[in-house]
């Protein structure tokens, strides 16, 4: 069967490059166009040294005329290139947004956390998101939500990460809605590759740690409390009956998240065993390839999960405080962007789900 061709916009971007490399090693797709801004006429050699197989690409123009003509585009360009972009293109291509143009369903949240133009919500790149339960109690997820389509919107790291950790919580009414705490540790990568404040150069970000989008101004958290919503069965306009106190802390590291995130618990948590709270989780992500429950006792780490596709997860309850504590690691790059992308393609296309990933990480 001939393979998938595939070309990617913000092809030198950190999100790009990682898209690249899955890809590149991926049985059904073929890379064969590369486009950037800045970087338009350079050899991928010089942009990505660690892709030996894309060496021979030279960056091209993003423009409709350079990406359509492929099976697959993916896109990853800040937020409101996409949107502009996406309707000159192909109908026929499948498309992946990986900036967030298209994540968000309620015009309101778009207003008010990013302004400007407001895009069509694309089916939503989240494979394992809750989305209810059925008449005989089983869980709904966004997976099936995938094949067949034309156009996904891949979800944001952070969100990734927070919703993954919480969402087994939310479904089965465990924590108090209007008090949940994120506090997320992330790596460098996560604020983009180009040079755009003092605090991403070498000299002050080693040794040092510091938090952004504080006071509720983080932009995935509308996109957050709607996938609580959702996990919920609710449609996306009851995300305003949560509420999420949000802070992300860019640590010295390249890659990685590690969320943690709390909640006061309800008095159908406070009647179960801890063993029976754990129980929710093991439910929530049984036979979910990339959701790895860890041993109990046993604290998510981002180095454990460095280039891979996969979620570490865990669970613990505080009795004295009466809350419940959900954490996660992931990879940024990976399983909060490209690989989540190219699952979603996987399952789009009809492909094997885990085709071109994997959940083993690179340690130490």
């Amino acid at each position: 069967m001939p393979k998938y061709s595939v070309a990617v916009a913000g092809a030198t971007g950190y999100a790009g490059g990682e898209a690249l490399r899955i890809l590149a090693a991926h049985p059904d797709f073929e890379v064969t166009c590369v486009a950037g801004h800045s970087s338009v006429g350079d050899s991928m050699s010089k942009h990505m040294p660690h892709i030996p197989q894309l060496a021979g690409l030279t960056v091209e123009d993003t423009t409709p005329e350079v990406l359509n003509g492929h099976d697959v585009i993916i896109l990853a360009l800040p937020h409101g290139a996409s949107g502009k972009l996406a309707s000159q293109l192909d109908p026929n291509a499948v498309v992946v947004d990986l900036g967030a143009d298209h994540r968000l369903e309620e015009r309101s949240a778009w207003d008010e956390f990013y302004g400007g133009d407001f895009y069509e919500h694309w089916t939503y790149g989240m494979p394992e998101l809750i989305t209810g339960k059925n008449s005989d109690g089983a869980y709904t997820r966004q997976r099936v939500a995938l094949p067949g389509t034309k156009r996904i919107a891949g979800p944001g790291c952070n969100v990734t990460a927070t919703t993954l950790a919480l969402q087994p919580a939310i479904s089965e009414g465990l924590v108090e809605s209007t008090d949940i705490v994120a506090d997320l540790v992330v790596g460098y990568s996560g604020a983009g590759k180009n040079l755009k404040r003092t605090n991403l150069l070498a000299s002050e970000a080693l040794q040092s740690a510091l938090p952004y989008g504080v006071g509720g101004t983080h932009r995935h958290i509308p996109e957050i409390l709607q996938n609580f919503a959702h996990a919920a069965g609710k449609s996306a306009a009851a995300a305003n009956e949560f509420t999420l106190g949000f802070t992300p802390v860019l640590a010295p590291m390249s890659r990685g998240i590690l969320a943690t995130v709390s909640a006061h618990m309800s008095e159908k948590a406070l009647d179960m065993s801890d063993e029976e709270i754990r129980g929710v989780w093991a439910k929530a992500y049984e036979g979910q390839d990339f959701m790895v429950l860890l041993p109990e006792g046993v604290l998510p780490a981002t180095g454990n999960v460095i280039g891979s596709n996969a979620a570490h997860l865990q669970v613990a309850v505080d009795r004295k405080s009466e809350r419940l504590y959900a954490f996660s690691a992931i990879d940024n790059l990976n399983r909060g962007t490209a690989g989540q992308a190219v699952q979603s393609l996987n399952v789009a296309l009809g492909l094997p789900e885990d085709a071109g990933l994997t959940k083993i990480g690179v340690a130490p």
